[in-house]
């Protein structure tokens, strides 16, 4: 059966697309693993007559795999794999020039804010923040002159989720292009362009890679003009993954689905110790009924991710000496893999935010639940707990 097959999504299911789609059995051998290519030129038939590679930067078999896959998990029609979500995220806004504005979520990921704020600004690129859950203020943000609408849903590290259906109607009425980062929930939890967005960005050194050992970012859009304006960029500004890169990243998304299945049910059991844990002022998840943006999440997530955080009620110092007292939860910045991390954002993912509207709460504490045994991460986080 030809591969292209894999790639219909009415007919095949998530899961099976992970492994199949855009991956067909090498032609030579019948190896099932799509074989990493490292050739970084391809021979021509004659000049100008190639076999659809010709250069290793414009283009390559193994990452055409993974390009394929995940536009496939996606629902869209282009995908488009880079270097680390940070590349991802340059090469759409390099389409901006001087005078066109951004409307950015006022809860976004550090490395997003720097960028905008020190790398793009400079440029002569203006920037509103703004509370995403507030339409009526992003209406008013919305100028002649915006050209995107960046948000995260769920957002890093608030756990903030906002409803995509309702902003794409909004930002549809201007000339901006609506991008979501879609890093959190993954193309298992959440499709965007299916609500309205235009263009969806990860950084698959998350989820998607999933074991902590490669990172890539990807970019995927319906559009067939913005899609070839950022396969331009993508190869004129040269950002792109590594055939090994794109093998582990492929690898990786095969058992996204089921790492997702687990990492969610372990979320919602450490979740349900937190809210009852007196030593916790607040929990941040969209699971629970009380949190703001539950039934948003609920009609466009198939489940509540497995992200967590959460604030500790004696302050900042408490909550950096519980970071540092977990065993099974490993200190460290990243998210989305097979091991649980525990971070503090203020002090590391969003320290460059600190001053900013975007500045986070220095007593909260993010979680990437993993799959370990969720006893033990029942258990270590209550023996941390107890150190306080």
């Amino acid at each position: 059966m030809a591969d292209d097959q894999f790639l219909d999504s009415q007919r095949y299911g998530f899961e099976t697309r992970a492994i199949r789609a855009g991956q067909p059995h090498d032609p030579t051998t019948g190896a099932v693993v799509t074989p990493i290519s490292m050739a970084t030129t391809f021979a021509q038939e004659g000049v100008g007559r190639h076999r659809g590679y010709e250069y290793g930067r414009t283009g390559n078999p193994t990452r055409r795999a993974l390009e394929e896959c995940l536009a496939s998990l996606e629902g869209a029609d282009h995908g488009l794999a880079f270097a680390s979500g940070m590349s991802a995220t340059d090469t759409i806004l390099r389409r901006l020039r001087p005078g066109d504005h951004l409307v950015l979520g006022d809860d976004a990921y550090g490395g997003t804010f720097r960028l905008i704020s020190k790398v793009i600004a400079p440029m002569g690129i203006e920037w509103t923040a703004v509370d995403l859950t507030d339409l009526a203020s992003l209406e008013a943000a919305v100028r002649p002159t915006t050209r995107i609408v960046w948000m995260e849903t769920p957002t890093n590290p608030l756990l903030t989720v906002f409803d995509i259906e309702a902003i794409s109607r909004i930002v549809r009425r201007s000339e901006a292009l609506l991008v979501v980062d879609n890093t959190f929930a993954t193309p298992y939890l959440q499709q965007p362009l299916r609500h309205g967005a235009h263009v969806v960005v990860h950084s698959t050194t998350k989820y998607i890679g999933g074991h902590s050992d490669v990172v890539g970012g990807f970019v995927a859009v319906d559009d067939d003009e913005l899609a070839a304006d950022l396969a331009f960029l993508q190869n004129g500004v040269g950002a792109v993954p590594s055939p090994f890169d794109c093998y582990l990243t492929l690898r990786g998304l095969k058992t996204l689905g089921v790492r997702l299945d687990r990492q969610c049910a372990n979320a919602e059991a450490v979740v349900e110790l937190l809210s009852a844990h007196p030593a916790v002022s607040a929990v941040l998840y969209p699971g629970l009924a009380g949190h703001p943006g539950h039934d948003a999440a609920r009609r466009q997530m198939r489940a509540f991710g497995a992200m967590v955080s959460f604030r500790v009620a004696a302050g900042r110092d408490a909550a950096m000496r519980l970071a540092a007292a977990t065993q099974v939860f490993t200190l460290a910045e990243s998210l989305g893999a097979v091991e649980s991390l525990i971070e503090h954002p203020a002090a590391m993912t969003h320290l460059s935010a600190a001053g900013s509207a975007l500045e986070v709460p220095d007593d909260l504490l993010r979680l990437s639940v993993g799959l370990e045994t969720v006893d033990d991460l029942v258990q270590d986080l209550s023996t941390a707990f107890e150190q306080l």
